[in-house]
């Protein structure tokens, strides 16, 4: 077990929905399997009025619904060490009494200065939280560390993520500040180092001379749901591709760090974005896919399209499905495509890496055209955790008959051992100071960077299309075209929603 230091935690927006379904939940998993430092208090800050005894009852409803770990004995215990504060995040006065709360609960529990802060808050309160913190000395690392951690989004654009940039490194250091993505503190997107660089049998393959092309999918089944107010600003580019799968996309590409420190990690991830191909206005249209659901009957009932969806707008352009192809300027990918898409209201809920091996030089089987696309490396990263290698087998019998065969690993396997879930995991990294698994300013700025030319043109170029897609279907049919070769074309683990039934396969 790593010992962690004494710490406070303050969750900024601990009435909102985030802290309740997630936050606490994953704190009290840590609790029961004693991951949390002996002297811990949490301090929920909002604008709700009201006290402990209330926000206790609170969170301890939210812990038995939301239990990530399968044992109520401690809960009492765990809501022990919560407290409350009523705040109003623009009043400086407010973050004096806030100070004044804190130095008592480290009294009281005899912690020193180390505190954590946890914005569970609209994007729109980033950049004045931090200030108001520090403008009352609480970024102060004289008495202990401090340390602050930022939910996504990083910003709506490159400008704005510059200015965000600029107001946090004002008062806090950059070794300070986490910006937690829940997708790295999966399972199997750690995985992908252990995957690459522990196993003599694959890195020597990970490079242009043997991978055709890679493509990257999260798909999810649902829509916007309520959320359409907040959609509309967002769309599955800024939602999706820029944080989430970009990360992932460096975990695939990056060069062997020379160790496992955080920042040899981060410097190899740093370099994968520094790569990217500058997209060109002129190439857009035809690198670049969006998409927006349609209504549609699934089983029967009628599913609403995105412009029927609460708070948007009827004649809404947002995109609930964004498919790009892109290329990464160095040595080892040169000439290699990468291929992203990323939707709402398709078959099923997925995200999964797929690595197309190119085939073989003589296709002695040219007969079976089943064959003909090469090998197959799946790393399903949710909601089927695991890995699936796909290769050819010869079917029994006469002849020299090929067949897809899959061998397969899933984590579910490991029935012995518990997976944590991804926030359970990074909210234990920021105790322990580990900023291995968090994006830092200069990768949120090249992501911001590389996607802008798109966000211009899709903002500003009305020629530039917005196809349909029937709700529960894999997404505009003009997202086919990006992926070039006859053979080659998105994998579709499922079928669509409309049919009989629905199988997917890992």
């Amino acid at each position: 077990m790593n010992i962690i230091d004494n710490n406070i935690y303050v969750i900024f927006g601990a009435s909102g929905d985030l802290t309740k379904r997630k936050l606490v939940p994953a704190l009290y998993s840590l609790f029961v399997q004693n991951q949390l430092p002996e002297n811990f208090v949490l301090l929920g800050v909002s604008r709700s009025e009201f006290g402990d005894k209330e926000f206790r009852r609170i969170m301890k409803s939210s812990i038995n619904e939301f239990m990530e770990i399968n044992d109520g004995t401690m809960i009492d215990d765990f809501v022990n060490k919560l407290f409350y504060k009523t705040i109003n995040f623009n009043e400086i006065d407010s973050y004096k009494n806030l100070k004044e709360k804190i130095i008592e609960l480290r009294t009281n529990h005899k912690i020193n200065g180390n505190t954590i802060f946890y914005l569970s808050t609209p994007p729109s309160l980033y950049g004045i939280i931090p200030q108001n913190l520090a403008a009352v000395g609480l970024n102060s690392q004289d008495d202990g560390w401090k340390r602050i951690i930022i939910e996504k989004p990083f910003g709506y654009d490159l400008k704005t993520a510059l200015i965000l940039k600029d107001q946090l490194l004002k008062d806090w250091t950059e070794e300070q500040i986490f910006r937690i993505d829940h997708y790295l503190g999966k399972e199997t997107v750690q995985n992908l180092l252990v995957t690459r660089f522990a196993n003599g049998i694959f890195e020597p393959l990970w490079n242009r001379n043997y991978i055709n092309h890679i493509e990257i999918t999260s798909a999810e089944s649902i829509g916007v749901e309520k959320r359409g107010g907040y959609y509309e600003s967002s769309g599955a580019l800024r939602d999706m591709v820029q944080n989430h799968l970009l990360q992932v996309v460096g975990l695939i590409a990056m060069e062997s760090p020379s160790s496992l420190e955080p920042i040899a990690i981060r410097n190899e991830i740093l370099k994968v974005f520094q790569s990217f191909h500058p997209i060109q206005k002129e190439d857009i249209k035809n690198i670049a896919i969006r998409g927006q659901y349609l209504a549609s009957k699934i089983k029967g009932a009628h599913i609403p399209g995105y412009r029927e969806e609460e708070g948007v707008k009827p004649e809404s352009v947002t995109e609930t499905y964004a498919a790009l192809k892109f290329y990464i300027d160095n040595w080892r990918w040169g000439g290699v495509p990468f291929y992203i898409r990323a939707g709402k209201r398709l078959p099923t809920r997925v995200t999964e890496v797929v690595i197309h091996f190119k085939p073989t030089p003589h296709v002695l089987f040219s007969k079976n055209a089943v064959w003909q696309s090469g090998n197959q490396l799946v790393i399903r990263i949710q909601p089927d955790e695991g890995i699936l290698l796909k290769f050819g087998m010869k079917t029994p019998g006469t002849g020299f008959d090929v067949q897809n065969v899959n061998m397969d690993f899933h984590y579910s396997d490991l029935s012995n051992q518990r997976i944590p879930s991804a926030y359970e995991r990074l909210l234990h990294d920021i105790m322990k100071g580990d900023a291995t698994l968090f994006a830092r300013t200069e990768e949120v700025l090249e992501a911001w960077k590389f996607l802008a030319p798109v966000i211009d043109c899709w903002k500003n170029d009305k020629d530039v299309p917005l196809y349909g897609y029937p709700a529960g279907t894999w997404g505009p049919d003009n997202a086919d075209v990006l992926i070039e070769g006859k053979t080659m074309t998105w994998r579709y683990p499922c079928k669509n929603l409309s049919d009989d039934g629905l199988y997917c396969e890992l």
